[in-house]
């Protein structure tokens, strides 16, 4: 019994010995200012082009139904990247991913990709994408998730429109916000 008493004291006293040693843990400098965001605006041409002796895009994966959509289907691309609507403007990067057929009714992607800049200031930088993208809208918006470089943990949204669609070849216009 006194070996009890013993041990209930030493628990006793510990706990009031922690919670004395807990008093000062939050501190009274002020509420937490986060740093102003840093905003930054890109504009480009991304070029995807999935006929011809050299396509940017191919389907790797069909699915095994027939629908008006494609849905199932998954194509990788690595698409360039330039500085104005035309094929020959000055290339600024590339866009490597795979866009995912998703939408069984609505023609709908999800878009998994990732935008490096091989020229200019934010050479070697590049974002990170991840978000449904409905390519019959000709104005959408993707999700910044991420990024590495100058864009490292970004966030923020790509401004797409539609700029030319034949069959097999698009041009989109690229309009990027980067906040953080």
């Amino acid at each position: 019994m006194e070996k009890t008493m013993i041990l209930a004291w030493i628990l006793i006293l510990s706990t009031a010995m922690a919670v004395a040693r807990c008093q000062d843990f939050y501190s009274h400098a002020g509420p937490y200012v986060p740093p102003p965001q840093k905003v930054t605006y890109l504009y480009f041409f991304l070029h995807d082009t999935m006929s011809g002796n050299n396509p940017s895009a191919v389907p790797i994966v069909s699915p095994n139904i027939t629908t008006s959509t494609g849905f199932g289907g998954v194509i990788a691309f690595d698409d360039p990247l330039t500085v104005g609507p035309d094929i020959t403007s000055e290339v600024i990067g590339n866009a490597q991913g795979l866009w995912v057929s998703t939408g069984k009714d609505v023609l709908t992607l999800m878009a998994y990709l990732d935008i490096g800049f091989t020229k200019g200031e934010f050479n070697g930088s590049s974002i990170s994408v991840f978000s449904r993208n409905p390519i019959t809208e000709s104005e959408r918006e993707l999700a910044v998730v991420g990024g590495k470089g100058k864009f490292r943990m970004a966030k923020g949204l790509i401004s797409a429109d539609l700029t030319f669609l034949p069959v097999l070849c698009g041009v989109l216009e690229r309009h990027i916000m980067q906040f953080g």
